[in-house]
């Protein structure tokens, strides 16, 4: 069976708290386990779901059929530690270890289909119209004699300064 594989490496974070989504996804299809990592509360899940697009997308490449992917493994081993220390009373300090984690996601076919649950509907851009800003159109005043004295103070000046006393 082919196989197709996404790493991450030295990712910020500590392995046993990216293993609790790990074993969520493990097993799933692509597209449910995409499914579950857009909506899990828990910071890992970002970094993996662009970890298993990747590996989608390297699977597109391998031409493997998206509707029979699943993700047959993903393993999260310990990275290097950051040894920092923390500043205590009486002049002592506490070592703080910052963790890493690295990440290996292998997605595999199937040998039977997995049947779609569901759509993912990915957003539609927005037209290049519908994008442009408009600068508001600002009403043209008539002058005084003096020409200065019919201009009108916009924006931030007008909101503060033409307020009614009480």
């Amino acid at each position: 069976m082919t196989q197709a594989t996404a790493t991450l490496q030295y990712l910020h974070m500590a392995p046993r708290k990216v293993r609790l989504v790990a074993d969520v996804i493990r097993g799933l299809s692509v597209n449910e386990a995409e499914a579950q990592l857009l909506y899990h509360a828990r910071r890992a899940a970002k970094p993996l779901l662009k970890l298993l697009r990747s590996a989608s997308a390297n699977a597109k490449v391998k031409k493997m059929d998206m509707d029979r992917l699943i993700v047959s493994r993903i393993t999260v081993d310990q990275g290097p530690m950051l040894k920092r220390s923390l500043p205590r009373a009486m002049g002592r300090a506490t070592p703080l270890q910052k963790k890493m984690s690295h990440i290996v996601l292998t997605l595999e076919e199937s040998a039977r289909s997995t049947q779609v649950r569901f759509v993912m509907v990915k957003p539609e851009k927005a037209k290049k119209e519908e994008r442009e800003h408009k600068a508001p159109k600002i009403p043209k005043t008539t002058a005084g004699a003096n020409g200065a004295a019919g201009k009108e103070k916009s924006g931030f000046f007008k909101r503060i300064f033409n307020r009614k006393s009480v």
